[in-house]
Order: structure tokens, then sequence, then C-alpha cells
């Protein structure tokens, strides 16, 4: 047994109490207790022991020396002698509870149980009516190990203070070292209701405790016990509905928003809050729910324009995500701007309408000039907005890079970039020129913005422009043809995709697998041609594309995108549950390290039955 290892909490406790010491004392360190620690810093323990015998027989010296008088009686094996030293600094200082502290711990490891839990119990009488002085007794022993006791000492000055909500976030901190969620969970909730204003504190804490199903359901059932006693509790009506987000149910979410929404007379603004986050996660029919609901509930509310927007807005998404497109979907979606835009009236509020009405009519049904019109309209109404003016100019942008009249995108992006060079609007709009140098197989010049959106604030532009910029390393750095035309040419596919050229895009993916077939680019090819086909609707080329990926590339960086995409296509399209669990279940024993891992698994538990 390492006796020193043990007692270092010793250490940190007499340096706790040689600080409290006077300044004075500090001052007054005779030379007999300097050559005493030398000893004992050169582990001479023997000789260290015998100068603070000389030095320990004046009491007053006993606290200069205690630490070190006490581990080297330790170390020299004098455990009786140690406890004496304890008992000596009890009665000369009754009233400093650390002394006791360290009585029970040295019992605890040097004697019987019996005679430690007595000390305990002293120690815990003794200092059970002062909080302040629990809370430093108990952090004394969560240091020493004693995680357990620490816990035992808060429950009881609990019960002396008759305060059953003391100390629930040090319980609920002690719980969790102990691995004891359930118990956590508890205290943690306490504390919630002792402060509502901690509310984002007790969020955080349980983000990064609870990772298991299990523990969600414990903090469900807890919640829900808590909400039927007292149904007005603000704070935990708001845990659960984070709870159910976090879970990504947004079938519990939406009961829960909408309770909150009528308790406190929000009109809606709650259910709009939680369907724009179920739109952040593309579940795109249950945020219609939410908008839906506050369009039929609240046709004169405040929130009424911004809810049907959304609800619109919510089906786009869905309709451009189920592949192949419906284009009579598309027309039905115009329309429901058109009407929307009719009830409410041209104006700022109405702009996004405006704007998405624009992108249909021009990436879905080639309607360019139709959506040029429509933009430059809404350009009247966002004068007095910068943001909503610069994102305007970048649609436009869009539009004019679709007509492939690139000076004039390239004049728009820059506008925008300018007007908002520090805003991430401004950082999307540099993205915007990089692309474009890329779609014209300029890469130095795309290289120079990428560099700079790389620090860029918002994570979403700075990993795109991240992986573009790597796109364009690997396959021109070290491509032996110093033309690039490889990769000019995958860049001119690209461009087709972004005009949704996708036929094109085909034709031209298959002339570089011919011409370059072991060129470094040919696992992207490959994946592009899949997600291509999956927009088209041929899920069987699709999945062909990627088989070559699995079976050639698999070691590739692109091998986990491959093989995950194929558990989503025979899950979403081919609608083969069985065979998309195989691929899940494949995936996570070959990608464990993948950041698709934990949709992965989640899925994987879905299909397999497990309530999620």
């Amino acid at each position: 047994m390492n006796v020193k290892k043990l007692y270092i909490s010793l250490t940190t406790l007499v340096a706790f109490l040689f600080f409290a010491t006077s300044n004075f004392l500090y001052a007054q360190v005779s030379p007999e207790i300097k050559i005493a620690n030398e000893y004992y810093n050169n582990q001479e323990y023997s000789k260290a022991l015998s100068e603070y015998e000389k030095i320990g027989k004046r009491v007053e010296n006993l606290p200069l020396i205690y630490s070190n008088y006490y581990n080297s009686l330790i170390q020299e094996k004098n455990i009786t002698e140690g406890e004496k030293l304890i008992k000596k600094m009890i009665k000369s200082s009754p009233n400093e509870s650390f002394y006791k502290a360290d009585l029970y711990l040295h019992l605890q490891k040097f004697s019987s149980q019996d005679k430690a839990q007595k000390e305990f119990s002293n120690l815990s009488e003794a200092v059970r009516d002062n909080q302040s002085l629990t809370e430093k007794i108990a952090d004394y022993l969560v240091k020493s190990g004693n995680v357990d006791k620490a816990a035992e000492l808060y429950i009881n000055s609990r019960k002396a203070l008759n305060n059953r909500n003391l100390y629930s976030f040090k319980l609920a901190e002690l719980y969790k070292i102990q691995n004891n969620n359930a118990l956590m969970i508890e205290e943690m909730l306490n504390y919630l209701k002792n402060d509502p204003n901690e509310l984002e504190n007790v969020k955080n804490q349980f983000q990064n405790i609870l990772t298991e199903k299990e523990d969600f359901d414990l903090l469900e059932t807890t919640l829900y016990d808590k909400i039927q006693k007292d149904p007005n509790d603000a704070a935990f009506n708001e845990m659960l509905l984070w709870m159910n987000i976090q879970q990504k149910n947004f079938t519990k979410a939406f009961m829960q928003s909408k309770a909150l929404d009528k308790r406190y007379k929000m009109q809606g603004m709650k259910l709009i809050e939680v369907g724009r986050i179920a739109m952040e996660n593309k579940d795109y029919e249950a945020a219609s729910k939410f908008f839906q609901y506050v369009v039929d509930e609240y046709k004169n509310g405040v929130h009424y324009g911004q809810a049907k927007r959304m609800l619109i807005n919510s089906r786009e998404e869905l309709v451009k995500n189920t592949f192949p497109v419906n284009e009579s979907q598309i027309r039905l979606l115009i329309a429901d701007y058109i009407n929307l835009i009719k009830e409410l009236g041209k104006s700022p509020y109405t702009t996004e309408a405006m704007k998405n009405m624009a992108l249909l009519e021009a990436f879905y049904l080639d309607k360019k000039d139709t959506a040029i019109i429509i933009l430059n309209d809404a350009l009247n109404y966002s004068r007095n907005d910068s943001r909503l003016t610069a994102k305007i100019k970048i649609d436009l942008g869009d539009i004019y890079l679709l007509k492939e009249e690139p000076w004039e995108a390239t004049l728009l992006y820059s506008q925008a970039e300018k007007a908002m060079k520090e805003d991430p609007i401004g950082h999307e709009a540099k993205l915007k020129n990089a692309k474009l140098n890329y779609y014209k197989g300029e890469f130095e010049l795309a290289q120079e913005h990428l560099d700079i959106l790389k620090m860029a604030t918002s994570r979403e532009i700075s990993n795109d422009a991240m992986n573009l910029s790597l796109l364009i390393q690997d396959n021109t750095i070290l491509d032996t043809d110093t033309t690039n035309e490889a990769m000019k040419q995958y860049a001119k596919i690209d461009f087709l995709l972004f005009r949704n050229k996708n036929l094109e895009a085909i034709e031209m993916a298959e002339e570089i697998l011919r011409k370059y077939p072991k060129h470094s680019l040919a696992d992207e090819v490959l994946l592009l041609q899949a997600k291509i086909y999956r927009k088209l609707g041929d899920f069987d080329k699709s999945l062909l594309a990627l088989e070559k990926i699995n079976t050639s590339f698999s070691t590739d960086i692109l091998g986990d995108d491959a093989l995950f995409l194929t558990g989503v296509i025979y899950e979403e399209n081919k609608k083969d549950n069985q065979k998309a669990m195989q691929i899940y279940q494949d995936f996570m024993i070959k990608y464990p390290g993948s950041i698709f891992n934990v949709e992965a698994r989640k899925r994987f538990r879905k299909l397999r039955g497990d309530k999620i």
C-alpha cells in the first residue's frame, strides 16, 4: 500500500489550514522547521520525524508542521502516533472540523469501520447546522475519495436544517460521480424547482450526462410525476419539452408546446419556435403540424403570417426532398405563395415568400426571367433591411449564374459581401464567389476565398469551405496532369447539378470515369452519380454506384458516406427495412468513428422497433 498516496488529501487539508494561519506565524517559521521540512522534502522521513517531534512539543507550532509531521509518522508506520497527533489537534482546536474529518479518514483506513463510523457521526453532528461548513467538509471528503460520506453529510445537514432543497446541485454532482442517474435526476430537478432561473444550466447538465434511452425515459417519468403534482410549474414543463426535442420526438413536443403556448398566452409563438427546430432536424411533416395549428387557431393573431409562410416552406422542403421531385407539387407550392402574398399584401414581411417563390420558378420550372422580376420586386420592400437586401442579391446572383451570366452573378455576390462583411450573410456571399471560381476551373482564385472562409463564425459555411478546399487540394496538388483536366470536368459536373441539369451531369460523370478510371476523383464521381440517380428516382442505379465505392474504395475517405447512404436508400426509397437494418449494423461495425455512426444507430434501433 502506498501510504503517501493515500494521505495526499491530508496534505491538501494542511495547505488550507496553513494559509488560514496569520501572516505573522508564517513569517516566524523557525530554522528548525525549515530543516525538518527539508528532510521531509528529500523523503528522509526518519530524520524529519525526529525534528518534528522536538518542534511539536510547543503546541503553537503544531499547525505549522501538522501535515508533514503526520505524513512522516505514517511513512514510518507509526499509525497509532498519527492518530494521537490528530486527536491532539482536535483538543487544541475543538472548533476546527477539518481535524475531525482527518480523524474519520485515519480510522477508516487504519482501524475498524465501527470506530470510523462513530467518528463520522461526531463529524456530521458538529457541522450539520452550518451550511457553509457542511459544504467545505463535504468537498474535502470528496477530494479524499469519500463520495458516499460526502452525500451522507449533505443529507444529514438537510434533515437538521429541515430544508429538502438544500445542496441539491451538490448532491446531483455526487450522484453523477456514482453513476446513480435516478438520484442525480431527482436532485437536479429539486435544484431547478428551487431556482427556475437555472433552467439552461440544468439542461446543459442533462445534455452532458444523459446518453442512453433509459436515462431519458427515467427523466420523462420523473418530470411527468412532478408536473402531475404541480401542473403550473413552468420550468418542469419547459424541461419536458426540451427533453422531447432532444429525443427528436416532435409528436410529444407538439402536445407540450401547445400546452405551454396556451398557458402563457403566446398566440402560437412557442409552436413556431419548436416547429422551426423540427425543420432544422429535417422532420418536415412534423414541422407542418406545428405551423398548421397556429394558422388554424390564430387566424387574427400577430404570428399568423409567419406561421402561414413557414407552413408552405415546410411543405416545400418535403417536396424538394422527396425523389424524384414532383413538378406539379412545385406548381402548387408557387400557387400557395401567390395566395399568401395576396392575403397579406406585399411588404417587408412577405419578401421571404417572394424569395422562395422566385427560387422555385428558376430552379424547378426553369423560369429564370420570371424569378428575376419577382426578386427585383422584392428588393423594393427590403430597402430598410440590409441583411434581407443582401440575401435577395445572393439569390439574384444564383439566378444569373443559372442564366450563365457569371459576371452579373459575381457583381451581385460582391455587393452582398461588401454590405455584410462581418456577417454570416457576407460569408455566404464570399462562398458563392468561391464556388463560381471553382465552377470556372479557376482553382487558385477559389482557394483564396476558401482560405478566409475556413475561419468563418458560421460552422456550416466554414465546413463547406473546408470541404471544397480539401476537394480542390486533394485532386490538383497531387495530380500528375498539371492541366487538372479531370478536376475541371468534375467542377463542370457540379455546375450542371447547380443548374438542375441532372442528365447532362450523369453523362459527364460517365465520361470522367472512362477517361480517368484510376484518378483520385473516381470515388467522388461515383458518389455524385449515386446522388443524382437518387434525385431522378432511379434507386437501383444509385445503389449500383454506391456498391462500386463499397467494393473498391471502402477504406477511402468516402467509404462511410457511401455505405450510410446505401442504408438510407434501402430504408427511405426502397422501403426494405430488413436490408436497411443489415446495412446500418454493418456500418456501425465497420466505421465506429464515423460522423454518421450516431444516426446509423438511431435508424437501426427505430427499424428494430425500439421506442425512441
